[in-house]
């Protein structure tokens, strides 16, 4: 099979593992596509909820065509036992004669083991297919298996000054209609989606993804309330029994509420407590030993700054109105003690694009950037 045909299945594999986003934690979403004789096969994504696994699925679809054919992998096949087989195990069975994959697989139980068991089943293995591509795929499980936390993306809304109210505090709608959506479909495509406590108590919002069919498991609220101020009668609090929601509280936070909170079907984490609020990385390693591997941060400025002092931002999702509010608005993130420039966050533009009257620009971590050239 030629160069350009194992880049076009490739791309393929990967475009199917980022439909899985936000479906799949405390997997990895995998795409597989299987091909024979030059026609697809087989083709899958991990399964919400992370099982079945995608090289499973696609050899079912397959079924006995498998047999002498290629399989296009986003991720290294798994070689371990869990809750379910090994996927290398799966493929020698299905009787593929080749695998192409793009990342390896950084969990400690395969990390090239899989590759190891394919080769000595005499299986051919190509590994590194768009390898920039296959890794910013799998940037949140190996983020949550390498750096113990979820990969983060703060989302900011918020006029050209970078303001996301007016003094008076009134924020709906700095966006319009088509920028609100894609924001929902920001929320599908990760694990969950924390705000502050203040953002709470100031818009009462539901957090939920509201694009019917994106998310294809229950959505995910959490809120950052150190002392737990949330009011129980808030539409998060309110609606615990039927979305699940978690509440990140510092530890010895009044048992009384935390009881009145978990009663209504929250759950309730105790947090070491930090110089302001709660440890936010003790936080995050608590939501990646959960298995949350992909965070949406919705603000408000007081967690946006104190994840940004602690340089836990990994991406930003910055939706911009053709607006202009003025320095007496709130801004989108609160002060956090930058004294020199070269002290500032630095992120690099991935993408802009127009959404309605408003931009959405995507940006990385300057460094993570560095490190991937």
């Amino acid at each position: 099979m030629s160069g350009m045909e194992d880049l076009a299945h490739m791309r393929a594999a990967l475009a199917l593992a980022r439909r899985g986003f936000g479906n799949t934690w405390p997997n990895p979403s995998v795409g597989c596509v299987i091909v024979k004789d030059g026609r697809v096969v087989g083709r899958a994504v991990t399964a919400p909820g992370g099982r079945p696994h995608a090289e499973t699925l696609a050899l079912a679809m397959a079924g006995a065509a498998a047999r002498g054919a290629t399989a296009y992998v986003s991720l290294e096949p798994c070689c371990h036992t869990g809750r379910t087989p090994p996927c290398t195990d799966a493929l020698i069975a299905g009787g593929i004669a080749r695998v192409v994959v793009s990342a390896g697989d950084p969990d400690k139980r395969v990390d090239g083991a899989g590759f190891a068991r394919l080769r000595a089943a005499g299986i051919a293995v190509e590994e590194g297919v768009l390898a920039a591509e296959g890794l910013d795929v799998v940037a949140g499980f190996a983020s949550r298996i390498c750096r113990t936390r979820p990969l983060v993306t703060l989302k900011l809304a918020s006029t050209l000054d970078g303001r996301i109210a007016t003094h008076a505090g009134e924020s709906k709608w700095i966006t319009g209609p088509a920028a609100r959506r894609a924001a929902h479909a920001l929320r599908g495509r990760n694990d969950a989606v924390l705000i502050g406590v203040g953002t709470l108590l100031a818009d009462d919002p539901k957090l939920t993804c509201r694009i019917p069919g994106l998310k294809k498991v229950p959505d995910l609220r959490i809120v950052a309330d150190s002392h737990l101020r949330t009011r129980l009668t808030s539409s998060i609090a309110a609606t615990a029994r039927e979305v699940p929601s978690w509440f990140l509280v510092r530890a010895g936070t009044d048992p009384e509420r935390q009881r009145a909170m978990i009663d209504l079907g929250a759950e309730v984490i105790e947090v070491p407590p930090g110089s302001v609020g709660i440890d936010l990385p003790a936080a995050l390693r608590m939501l990646a030993k959960r298995g949350l591997t992909r965070l949406l941060v919705e603000g408000g400025a007081q967690i946006a700054a104190a994840l940004l002092r602690a340089d836990l931002v990994d991406r930003i999702a910055w939706f911009h109105a053709p607006t202009v509010i003025g320095a007496d608005g709130w801004p989108a993130a609160q002060a956090f003690g930058v004294e020199r420039l070269d002290a500032m966050p630095r992120f690099v533009r991935t993408n802009s694009v127009a959404i309605g009257e408003d931009m959405l620009t995507e940006l990385v971590r300057a460094d993570a950037v560095a490190e991937a050239a």
